[in-house]
C-alpha cells in the first residue's frame, strides 16, 4: 500500500497488531491511519481537525485564522459572551427595517441583563468598569490593571467584599497590584480618583494583603525617578545620573528604610547640580510631593554616603 501524503506521527499512542510497531502514520487526504513498516490501514474515518483552507505563507495563514481576543481578567465575563452592537445597519450598509430593528434591541436588553444574571456577575460588572475608570485617570498599564482584577477576584472568592464597598475593594486591588508590580502611585492619588476616602481604602487594602498573604517587594527609588522628573522638567541626562546615583547608593544599603520618593527627588536634586540645571528644591519637592526638608535630609545624607564633591 501506497501512502498519497504522510502528515505526521499519529498521536493516539496506538501500536501496530501485526508487527507491534508504534510508528504510525496518519495521512490526511484519506482519512487513515497505516503503519509504516507493514502498511496495515488501523483506522478509518480520521476527522480532521485542521482549517479547512490552505495557507502557503506566515502571513496569509494569520489573516485567514478565527481565534478570538485572548481571555482578560479586567472584563467581568473574561470577554467570552458576545456584544450586541446598536448599529441600524446589515452587514451590506443597508438600513433594518423598523420592526426587525426592534427586535434585535429587544434581543439586545435580554442578552445584556442574562451577561449579569447572577450577584456575583452585577459585583464583577461594577468593580472592573471602577477599574477600567481608575486606570484610565491614573494611567495605568494593562498588565498592572489585569493584575488588579485578579486580585481583586480572589478577594470575591474569599467572600472580602461581603459588607464592604466595591469601590474601595477595587482602588485596594489596583493599589496593591501598583506595589506588586512595581508602578509608582501612591495612594493618595488613587484615592484622590475613587469615590472613597484614603482610611477606607487603606484599610480594604491591609486585609487583601493578609487574606491573600502577599509578599509586597521593596520599592525602587529609581522607579520613581521617570515621574518626578516629568512633572519638573528634568532632562535625559539628569535622570540618568540620578538613577546612577541611586543604583550606588542601594548598592552600600543607604536606601534602607527611607521614603523611595524623597530619595528619588534628592537623587535627582543633585543630579541636576552635578549637570548644571538650575532647579530649586521646592520646584522637585512639588513636583514628586515631599517636602523642601525631606530633599535636604536626604540630600545630605546621600551626598555623605557616597562621598560626593558637589
Amino acid at each position: 500500500m501506497v501512502v498519497s501524503k504522510v502528515s505526521n506521527k499519529f498521536d493516539s499512542g496506538d501500536r501496530c497488531p501485526e508487527g507491534g510497531s508504534h510508528n504510525i502514520i496518519r495521512d490526511k487526504d484519506s482519512g487513515e491511519a497505516v503503519c509504516s513498516h507493514c502498511g496495515l490501514v488501523l483506522k478509518e474515518y480520521i476527522l480532521d481537525k485542521g482549517p479547512e483552507w490552505r495557507a502557503f505563507t506566515q502571513s496569509e495563514k494569520m489573516s485567514r485564522s478565527r481565534m478570538g481576543l485572548p481571555l482578560s481578567f479586567s472584563v467581568h465575563d473574561k470577554g467570552l459572551s458576545t456584544m450586541i452592537g446598536r448599529v441600524g445597519r446589515d452587514a451590506s450598509g443597508r438600513k433594518i427595517p423598523q420592526k426587525k430593528r426592534i427586535k434585535m434591541l429587544r434581543l439586545r436588553k435580554w442578552q445584556i441583563r442574562s451577561r449579569v444574571h447572577s450577584s456575583i456577575d452585577r459585583n464583577l460588572s461594577k468593580a472592573m468598569t471602577e477599574l477600567d475608570r481608575l486606570s484610565d485617570k491614573l494611567y495605568i498599564p494593562q498588565p498592572t490593571k489585569e493584575k488588579a482584577a485578579v486580585f481583586y477576584r480572589k478577594s470575591l472568592d474569599k467572600d472580602l467584599v461581603r459588607g464592604r464597598s466595591i469601590s474601595a475593594m477595587a482602588a485596594a486591588s489596583l493599589y496593591a497590584a501598583c506595589r506588586f508590580t512595581q508602578t509608582p502611585r501612591k495612594i493618595e492619588e488613587i484615592a484622590q480618583h475613587s469615590r472613597r476616602e484614603e482610611k477606607d481604602i487603606a484599610r480594604c487594602y491591609r486585609l487583601i494583603l493578609k487574606e491573600l498573604r502577599l509578599h509586597m517587594p521593596v520599592p525602587k527609588p529609581q522607579n520613581r525617578v521617570p515621574k518626578i522628573a516629568a512633572k519638573a522638567r528634568i532632562g535625559q541626562k539628569s535622570q540618568q545620573t540620578a538613577v546612577q546615583i541611586l543604583r550606588k547608593a542601594r548598592r552600600i544599603k543607604t536606601t534602607a528604610g527611607k521614603d523611595p520618593t524623597g530619595l528619588a527627588a534628592a537623587a535627582l536634586y543633585i543630579a541636576c547640580l552635578m549637570n548644571d540645571e538650575n532647579l530649586t528644591q521646592k520646584i522637585i519637592a512639588n513636583a514628586a510631593g515631599v517636602t523642601e526638608v525631606t530633599i535636604r535630609n536626604r540630600y545630605k545624607g546621600l551626598k555623605k554616603a557616597l562621598k560626593l564633591d558637589i
